[in-house]
């Protein structure tokens, strides 16, 4: 039985669930990140072939994403995301098995990736689309923080996580790990009930999809927001070429691998919870113009250290200005699109951080095999701050937004 919304902004048990499930599905996300990164590098010993992790990933959600979306408002979510899980649990288990018996190959894992992503294609929306319905809609500010914080520590655990099992056990156990994780996060999907009923459910189609991509033209804000993060972290991105760092330029081995891929997530877990315990930040618009700039720095700076504690701090610095954009930008889409909509709404606004994720590593490993790493990180870095400016030039409203209270 679904409560009336009103203004109440307690939060559910249900949302704690999820909220576990969260933690259980983006720990194994990040894991399983780290552990190709290592192990395609260990086989390939290649930048190029880092890059094309990146690649494999992007062209299903790029093809799928949008399928995905449509499906999120048309079917139960829940349901969507569990079915999703199962390929995605399959995949782990291929490659701690290949990996075991020794026959893993770079065509099996590129083969695993592109699997995952195709899975994570309808995942992804359904996931996004159904946290405003787990809590009342005065509390979904909270709620956003409260799953960012969660998402933040889940992405510091799962690389550090990584380094640890790769060094203690190979990275098999790595992927063993991954397998168990998203079992975890199945269950726990199983238990999680909505509070409000979802808008009134349409069979997906083509005409569907484009109602999703016009509502995002037609609002600025929402362009912006999407825009600004796509191609600042497509520029800026580094994660792709952690393994040279930590083997080639820091030298600093598997457990400083993990404690390099976490330390970006260490820093958004510091931002998530100071954002946890202040007010809410009102001028969202130029505190994530700001965001972004400071990440776009603390990259270069990244870039060009050759101390591993200055690398480490730097990293975390474009952690915790990335946290911040996340949740000014989350919030900000959330609340500006009907509920009929956010599937797939959400659906594009994953496109855009796929294509900042997959893209960017893309652009980082061919970039660098073309020149260097140095140079990858830190022409990358100036690119996002260049990216930066020509939003803030182009899109005034994304200049002067403020979050509206939530009704």
């Amino acid at each position: 039985m679904f409560r009336p919304l009103m203004q109440d902004t307690r939060i559910p048990n249900g949302f704690w669930i999820y909220l576990g499930s969260r933690f259980c599905s983006a720990t194994a996300m990040t894991l399983l990140r780290a552990a190709i990164a290592w192990h395609v590098f260990e086989l390939s010993n290649s930048a190029f072939h880092l890059g094309l992790i990146g690649l494999v990933q992007f062209v299903p959600v790029l093809g799928l994403t949008l399928v995905g979306g449509a499906i999120a408002d048309a079917y139960d979510r829940r349901r969507i995301m569990r079915v999703a899980q199962l390929p995605i649990l399959a995949s782990g288990v291929l490659l701690a098995v290949a990996t075991a018996q020794d026959a893993a190959t770079l065509p099996i894992l590129y083969a695993a990736v592109f699997c995952i992503a195709a899975a994570f294609s309808f995942d992804s929306p359904a996931r996004q689309a159904l946290v405003p319905n787990l809590v009342p809609l005065a509390a979904f500010p909270r709620a956003v923080t409260f799953s960012s914080t969660v998402q933040a520590l889940a992405f510091a655990t799962g690389p550090a996580l990584g380094g640890i099992a790769i060094a203690q056990g190979g990275v098999e156990l790595a992927y063993a790990i991954y397998a168990g994780l998203v079992t975890l996060n199945w269950i726990g999907l199983g238990f999680v009930r909505p509070v409000r009923a979802s808008s009134e459910r349409r069979a997906p189609s083509w005409r569907a999809v484009r109602e999703g991509l016009a509502f995002v033209r037609r609002s600025p804000v929402i362009l912006g927001c999407m825009t600004l993060d796509m191609f600042a972290v497509i520029f800026g991105g580094a994660t792709a070429l952690l393994p040279i760092y930590a083997k080639e330029i820091l030298d600093v081995g598997a457990r400083g691998y993990g404690v390099l891929s976490s330390s970006l997530e260490i820093g958004a877990l510091t931002s998530a919870v100071v954002m946890m315990l202040r007010r809410p930040v009102s001028r969202a618009g130029p505190a994530l113009l700001v965001a972004v700039g400071v990440y776009g720095v603390a990259t270069i700076v990244f870039g060009l250290s050759r101390a591993f504690p200055l690398s480490v701090a730097a990293f975390m610095i474009a952690g915790m200005a990335d946290q911040v954009s996340v949740v000014m930008r989350q919030t900000a889409i959330q609340l500006a699109t009907p509920d009929a909509l956010r599937g797939r709404v959400s659906a594009v606004n994953m496109i855009a951080i796929a294509a900042s994720n997959q893209l960017g590593a893309v652009e980082s490993g061919f970039v660098a095999a073309a020149t260097s790493a140095t140079f990858a990180v830190v022409s990358g870095g100036v690119g996002c701050l260049v990216v930066v400016a020509i939003v803030a030039w182009r899109i005034p409203e994304l200049r002067h937004y403020r979050h509206a209270a939530a009704a």
